[in-house]
């Protein structure tokens, strides 16, 4: 084997060991991956949350045994092909064992490791993101229509994954109106490509509109909930942070494109960064939603760096920028994966809050990172839903009914029974309800820890007994305090009270 694929091989490979090593045994899934694996068992053309690959992927996972492994290893393995396709960039813009080494050892240290050990579809995304900029590089230098081909079929793809991409590709239209390559518009193959593309995204569009359009209601949920609390300076400083080893690279990619010869057809990579950050500032998007941009510029500026550190003292710093990242990223491996249990978080927090790690979405400050707070206590659920159904004996005609969809999905991936599926009035679950072919008669009810109601005065009119089963007792988890509640015999139509709620909560969200 060449020397290339010996460190590709071991690239790949410590990317994958690092992946999963980042994540203490301590802790459980995400909130939101246990409603992405949920998505395995519900295959449609469209989600309230996501387009419809990530539910194939959970249908594959769910094949294969819905284990934490088989969770984690697609988002790892999502990172890995990310390197695998700067490692390609790199190759297509000449570069030899430094630049590679240095892009790769970049792409390792950076966001992208924490990124990659969720399942969500960010990990995809920015693989398909670094693809499009990869096959727009190569029929930059080649000019064969096959490669716009594969443009336009890995936009409908990130379509397909996540909708974030159409802003991509609208950047990308407007950095073509200032360079040469706009002759592009006069290609016919680029009209027939896109226009498979569109056929290929036209069944989630279909389903978006049969279904009134929830990625609109989703988007109006965050911007209320959410995006109110993004500060557009706190989206400029983290840019800074996401490839805070490899600063020095991505500045060297920006000098390159803007100075450096045999970079100046490529200039359209540049225009487009800057005109999707514009977007992203604008919009006060998540900062995090800009992180496929900079996989491309670390092999620009690997590529330049190498082109400049070519002969005499400067080669004596290459093994020094080779070794920056790495070391910059081992006193912050702590703090951007969950390796440390919480105990050891608690101890030691001066750093984490001192980077505002401990301040949630809702601007206050709390123990933990909120994701790793939304890592915890979710067993816990799973046990108290089974001790509950011990008590039922017409099980078939039991409900599960959660407050919010991790609990719903948490429940599903931890319970052992197999009678009912967890939902809730929450994200995807509030169209998976089976009123119209179940009647029921008992409802296992898990309430947040901030309900007003801890004696359920409200259900005790509608059941004849109400008994509490118990609580989620981890002190650090962000589910601290949710109930469980076991409601038997129904007095009233159980259907029919969850189909007005059903039918209020959807009308609120139009």
């Amino acid at each position: 084997m060449k020397v290339r694929g010996v460190l590709l091989t071991f690239f790949i490979l410590l990317k994958f060991f690092l992946q999963y090593i980042a994540i203490n045994p301590v802790y459980e899934l995400h909130r939101d991956e246990y409603l992405h694996v949920d998505l395995g068992n519900h295959l449609a053309w469209g989600y309230t949350t996501v387009p419809p690959i990530t539910g194939l992927i959970s249908y594959l996972i769910i094949a294969l045994g819905k284990s934490v492994f088989w969770v984690k290893f697609f988002p790892a393995l999502f990172g890995v092909l990310t390197l695998v396709v700067v490692w390609k960039i790199i190759e297509e813009l000449k570069g030899n064992l430094f630049a590679l080494s240095l892009g790769a050892i970049g792409v390792i240290c950076s966001a992208l490791l924490r990124i990659n050990t969720l399942y969500q579809p960010n990990s995809l995304e920015y693989l398909l993101w670094t693809l499009v900029f990869y096959y727009v590089i190569v029929y930059i230098n080649r000019d064969q229509v096959k490669w716009l081909w594969l443009v336009a079929l890995t936009f409908a793809v990130g379509f397909l994954n996540k909708y974030n991409i159409a802003f991509l590709m609208l950047g990308f239209v407007l950095a073509l109106l200032f360079t040469e390559h706009k002759r592009v518009f006069l290609e016919r193959h680029f009209y027939f490509a896109f226009g498979v593309a569109f056929l290929l995204v036209l069944p989630n569009l279909f389903w978006q509109f049969q279904n009134d359009f929830p990625v609109l209601r989703h988007m109006k949920v965050l911007s209320e909930t959410q995006l109110v609390n993004v500060d557009r300076i706190d989206f400029v400083k983290d840019q800074f942070l996401f490839f805070i080893g490899s600063i020095f690279t991505l500045i060297a990619a920006f000098i390159g494109l803007v100075t450096y010869k045999p970079f100046k057809q490529y200039r359209i990579v540049l225009y487009a960064f800057f005109f999707v950050l514009l977007i992203y500032f604008y919009f006060k998007a998540k900062s995090y939603y800009s992180i496929g941009l900079y996989p491309v510029l670390l092999a620009f500026g690997s590529v330049y760096l190498e082109a400049v550190l070519k002969d005499g003292w400067k080669l004596y710093l290459r093994p020094v920028l080779l070794a920056i990242p790495v070391l910059i990223i081992i006193p912050l491996f702590n703090l951007i994966v969950p390796a440390l249990s919480p105990h050891q978080i608690v101890e030691n927090p001066n750093l984490f809050k001192k980077l505002g790690l401990l301040q949630w979405e809702d601007g206050q400050e709390y123990q933990l990172p909120q994701d790793f707070a939304d890592m915890l206590g979710w067993s816990e659920l799973g046990i108290l839903v089974d001790q509950a159904f011990e008590k039922i004996e017409d099980k078939n005609k039991t409900l599960i009914q959660c407050d919010n969809y991790g609990e719903a999905g948490a429940v599903n991936f931890y319970s052992s029974q197999k009678h009912s599926e967890a939902l809730a009035i929450n994200a995807d679950y509030l169209y998976w309800y089976p009123l119209d072919r179940m009647e029921i008669k008992n409802v296992i009810l898990i309430q947040d820890p901030q309900d007003d109601d801890p004696n359920r005065e409200r259900e005790r009119e509608l059941f004849e007994t109400v008994e509490f089963i118990g609580e989620i007792k981890n002190k650090f988890a962000r589910e601290r305090g949710a109930r469980v509640y076991l409601l038997k015999g129904a007095k009233t139509s159980i259907n029919k009270i969850l189909k007005e709620e059903i039918e209020k909560e959807k009308a609120g969200l139009n």
